[in-house]
């Protein structure tokens, strides 16, 4: 039985369709309802992964996990060794972890001390591990749905700065790797799509795909971190501005990880929103 945490989000609906194809039981775990389109033979358990005394039930008899922290839980919680125990506790013998590869590029980075201790905790918990690091996800142009919508303009800063980012699916299909074949124990992925490609260059994807001129106004590093302090962190603005401005080579670089789980080349930006196409007309 595998556990996939985070099972309605942006992985974890596409992770679990994946696994109950490959025939595994499968116990899809949301803080919500049992929400729709979940295939009919995928139990859901209402549990909270920041709590570990909820899980500890859910838990119970399984045999891997698919660990995702989402939101505030990225920031703090319980101590990460809370839910590693009972996991362990349970049973369960192999751990997938979705962190970030800023934890490799930017290991002392503030905003991701609690993903750092999550890597630890999951290192020294005895069960085989499988460590996810994808870099900047495509999904992350949702952001400019609505102004595409309603004005056909997309407003972002460091137009021409590119990274290589991942698609969702592609992170998904490397966890459903993971939790279901043998030979991921012990290993670090990193994650990103088959090449680098600016904000203007996206907005051109996602232009063409409409058949409609969707326009980029730049915004200054200032304008960005003001209207990015209405929903993040404080703490997580400027390391983001940072990332996104003035990338590490690492950073910028092509990861072959996609490509030797999966066996073909990453997914490209064009792929994302061909999938995604219906949230910008």
């Amino acid at each position: 039985m595998i556990v996939v945490t985070g099972a309605t989000g942006t992985i974890g609906r596409t992770l679990v369709p994946l696994l109950a194809e490959r025939g595994e039981d499968v116990v899809a775990v949301s803080r919500r309802p049992r929400p729709e389109g979940l295939p009919a033979d995928v139990r859901h358990a209402r549990a909270d992964v920041g709590d570990s005394a909820s899980m500890r039930p859910v838990l119970d008899g399984a045999d891997a996990l698919f660990l995702l922290l989402g939101g505030e839980l990225n920031g703090r919680g319980e101590s990460p060794n809370a839910l590693i125990d009972a996991a362990t506790d349970a049973g369960i013998k192999r751990i997938v972890l979705l962190s970030s590869q800023i934890n490799s590029t930017r290991p002392q980075a503030p905003s991701h001390t609690r993903l750092r201790a999550f890597e630890t905790a999951v290192r020294a918990s005895g069960a085989d591990f499988t460590l996810l690091r994808p870099g900047g996800f495509a999904s992350n142009a949702l952001a400019w749905a609505e102004p595409v919508r309603a004005r056909r303009t997309v407003f972002a800063p460091f137009g021409d700065v590119a990274l290589p980012v991942v698609d969702p699916a592609d992170i998904a299909a490397v966890a459903a790797a993971a939790l279901h074949e043998e030979g991921h124990a012990g290993r670090t992925y990193e994650l990103t799509g088959p090449e680098a490609i600016s904000p203007r260059r996206q907005v051109a994807v996602i232009s063409h795909a409409l058949g409609e001129e969707v326009a980029f106004v730049e915004l200054s590093r200032d304008q960005a971190r003001a209207h990015m302090a209405q929903f993040m962190p404080e703490e997580v603005i400027d390391g983001t501005l940072d990332i996104l401005g003035a990338p590490l080579p690492a950073e910028q670089a092509v990861s072959p990880d996609v490509e030797s789980v999966l066996g073909r080349p990453a997914s490209p930006f064009g792929a994302w929103v061909a999938r995604t196409l219906p949230a910008f007309r």
